[in-house]
């Protein structure tokens, strides 16, 4: 019996061993999105078209704001001295204001996704070749995405995030 527990622990070292010898041959990489996105002249672009995008939204919420306020005021102020008429109008005028305020809020948030994904996407299809060519240049049999994983720990020295930057920002000075 012991005979038998002991060729099976040995057969199971050597198959651990056997795994251990193909992880040492793998190269791994990884990036970074994220700096990528941050750093890089086309990621700092589109975050700030993102950014202009977004202000211009806020600025429009925030007019259609303040004529609610003024509405919402002028029936406070003038409910007693308004006609029965004139205070289901001024209710009217308040209740499409809001709804218009809620719809274009729905609207813009919709928009700003669909922006966001476009240009994301646009990025992202611009920087795989340059990460497939680093990859075949370097021998990497994987790269992965850090902005993705939940890694909690990478050595530096597989990062490839900055070359990837300085081919994209090269390639993009080029166009």
């Amino acid at each position: 019996m012991r005979r038998k527990v002991f060729i099976m622990i040995l057969a199971l070292m050597i198959i651990c061993s056997g795994f251990s010898f193909i992880q040492a041959q793998s190269k791994i990489a990884v990036i970074n999105s994220q700096d990528v996105l941050e750093k890089s002249i086309e990621g700092k672009r589109v975050l700030a078209q993102l950014s202009e995008q977004d202000r211009k939204n806020q600025d429009q919420l925030a007019k259609l704001d303040e004529e609610i306020r003024k509405l919402e005021t002028r029936l406070n102020t003038q409910r007693l001295t308004l006609t029965e008429e004139a205070l289901l109008q001024l209710n009217s005028d308040l209740t499409k204001k809001r709804t218009e305020r809620t719809r274009l809020s729905e609207d813009m948030a919709r928009d700003m996704q669909e922006l966001q994904y476009r240009l994301y996407t646009r990025l992202q299809n611009e920087l795989i070749p340059i990460i497939e060519q680093i990859g075949k240049e370097k021998g990497f049999d994987i790269i992965l995405d850090l902005g993705r994983s939940g890694a909690v720990f990478v050595n530096p020295a597989i990062d490839i995030t900055e070359e990837v930057i300085k081919r994209y920002d090269a390639l993009k000075t080029k166009k």
